[in-house]
Order: C-alpha cells, then structure tokens, then sequence
C-alpha cells in the first residue's frame, strides 16, 4: 500500500486538481473545469492512506452508492489511471475538438516491436485495427490515445 506522501505525490502531480484539507487530516482534491455540479476527484484521503476516487462516469471501476471507488490498495499506476479517467469523465468533450480524420483517412501507430495498428473514424466511433482484424473500438479520440500509450503504441 502507498502511503499518505505517495499519494499525494501521485494526486499533486495533476495540475487541473486543487487540493481542498478537511476534517480530521482527510484531504480532498476539486477538478474545479467540471462540465458537471460534482468536481470531487479524490474524495478523504486520509492520513492512514485511504482515500477514494469518484469513478461514478468510469467503465470498468465498481463503485458505491457515491459513485466512489476505494484506492487504499491501489498501485501508482492504478492510481495515475483512475485519476486521469475520474478528470476525463468531469470533462464535457462534446464540444471539444476532435482531430480531423474521416473515414477515408487512417492513422498508423507502431510499438517498439514493429507492430503496426491502423485507427479510423466512422459513424461516431473511433476503431483499432491490427491488419484486417478488429481490435476494439473508443467513443472518443481521446480513449483511443489512452490505449495505445498504455499498449506501447505512438504516432507514426
């Protein structure tokens, strides 16, 4: 388990959150750019590590009757996630730019091994390809960013 300072480090390291002391040493953490009345992030982190994380907005995570998800064991990794998911889903991205790409039109990225996947845009959804296998698909262009950072994927 990450401590209170590790924590902290992790959380503090979002520039968009503003950190918010509480009751008894908890600590919150405000993403003040919410498209929506909640702007909780990161909900009592407490001096003994616990905290929580509203994920209400985010697949994936079970949560409570809050809409928080308890981070008291997570790894830094975990952590840096569901933190930049939690922010993304306080986001209104539907007036967001997107990249302009259109359907005739594919990006390339490629990992350290030479794989290559190809991403296109069709009808509202942003689809991974590897050769002419699919490999999943994203609402936004920004999921589809987060995915290939995490497989190992850049731009080419």
């Amino acid at each position: 388990m990450l401590s209170l300072e590790q924590k902290l480090a992790i959380v503090e390291s979002f520039p968009e959150l503003q950190r918010k002391d509480v009751s008894l040493g908890r600590i919150n953490f405000h993403y003040e750019n919410s498209s929506y009345d909640k702007k909780i992030v990161v909900y009592h982190l407490h001096p003994n590590g616990n905290g929580f994380v509203y994920a209400e907005y985010v697949k994936g995570y079970p949560t409570d009757s809050k809409g928080l998800i308890n981070i008291r064991d997570f790894s830094e990794e975990e952590l840096r996630v569901i933190i930049q998911k939690s922010i993304l889903s306080l986001t209104d991205t539907s007036s967001a730019v997107q990249p302009k790409i259109t359907s005739q039109q594919e990006e390339r990225w490629s990992d350290d091994e030479g794989h290559v996947l190809a991403v296109t845009f069709v009808e509202d959804l942003w689809y991974v390809y590897a050769g002419s296998n699919l490999d999943c698909a994203f609402e936004t262009y920004e999921e589809v960013e987060e995915y290939m950072a995490e497989e190992g994927f850049a731009k080419q």
